[in-house]
């Protein structure tokens, strides 16, 4: 097996992943589609491995993705050498790409961004996912960097703790007289779980994560009774209208649990996610001055500052 990466052979296998197929690859490479066929059969025969899985769209198997993300390191490596170089096209801006989870992004991630310093000129493409998933955007090379709840380094990143985001249950007060309040003698681990719930989407648990931290012999979860809204604002609004209960950001909710519109379920009963930054293994200075705007922000905005 060779050892070489042609890097025409990288290149063509990064349009092909980007553009989704073969023919629209080779529309924005400029060649046939047997050429970029050909070269993706050329790149699996060097590594030995099938690199990618011929759908529609295609997608990079686990090899694949390896591929992919050097192949987009690579891109970055160049841009900042022609940019040193004053080479022709480097007059355009560094966009780096992160993937961040919706609580994040609506908190103290964009003031975080605010930091950086404008004279880099810099522009963001920003991933929104749950901060369960956004490691998976990182190891598909999608990404340079990204806010998530893993502590296990990506291959080829590097990986710092940002601090815990802290959820508290809350409901507004009508739901909870209509809900709760007809049986104030008992628990609330026997009364919850028949209660209406809100969720982020089908993925997000930490409903039922509270519930079952109630403990007693309701230990399945929140209720069926839900209603998924996929976005930071939007969860804590539909909560407060009263559709539901859920586990809301304390930084978002503190504002509407002074004003009465929410209520504090269980007081001593908050969740907190850890949250690490996790970048690729390069030395970018735009990225490691977002890496710096980033850590600074997250340790003034989140809870117990740094996760050991």
């Amino acid at each position: 097996m060779m050892t070489e990466l042609p890097l025409d052979q990288v290149r063509t296998l990064l349009a092909v992943v980007d553009e989704g197929t073969f023919d629209a690859a080779a529309a924005v490479l400029h060649v046939t589609p047997s050429a970029v066929s050909q070269r993706v059969k050329a790149l699996e025969q060097r590594t030995g491995r099938v690199l990618l899985m011929r759908t529609k769209p295609v997608r990079p198997t686990e090899a694949g993705e390896a591929v992919v993300r050097f192949a987009r390191q690579l891109a970055r490596l160049e841009r900042d050498a022609r940019a040193e170089l004053g080479m022709s096209g480097s007059e355009d801006p560094a966009r780096l790409s992160i993937a961040v989870n919706s609580d994040s992004l609506a908190t103290w991630f964009l003031p975080a961004l605010a930091r950086v310093p404008e004279e880099l000129g810099l522009c963001y493409e920003l991933h929104r996912e749950d901060q369960d998933h956004t490691a998976a955007l990182l190891r598909e090379g999608l990404v340079m960097a990204a806010v998530t709840s893993s502590r296990d380094a990506v291959t080829g990143c590097s990986v710092r703790s940002l601090g815990s985001m802290r959820y508290v249950p809350v409901a507004s007060p009508a739901f909870v007289a209509r809900w709760l309040g007809g049986r104030p003698d008992t628990p609330l681990r026997d009364v919850v779980p028949d209660a209406p719930v809100v969720a982020f989407d089908q993925r997000d648990d930490l409903q039922d994560a509270f519930v079952r931290r109630l403990g007693g012999g309701r230990r399945r979860g929140a209720s069926r009774l839900r209603h998924l809204v996929p976005t930071s604002e939007g969860f804590v609004d539909a909560v407060a209208a009263g559709m539901g209960w859920g586990m809301a950001p304390e930084v978002q909710a503190a504002p509407l649990l002074r004003e009465g519109r929410l209520v504090n379920l269980a007081p001593d009963r908050q969740i907190d996610v850890p949250l690490f930054w996790q970048q690729w293994r390069l030395d970018f200075p735009a990225l490691a001055a977002v890496a710096e705007a980033v850590t600074s922000a997250a340790a003034e905005a989140l809870d117990g500052g740094p996760v050991r």
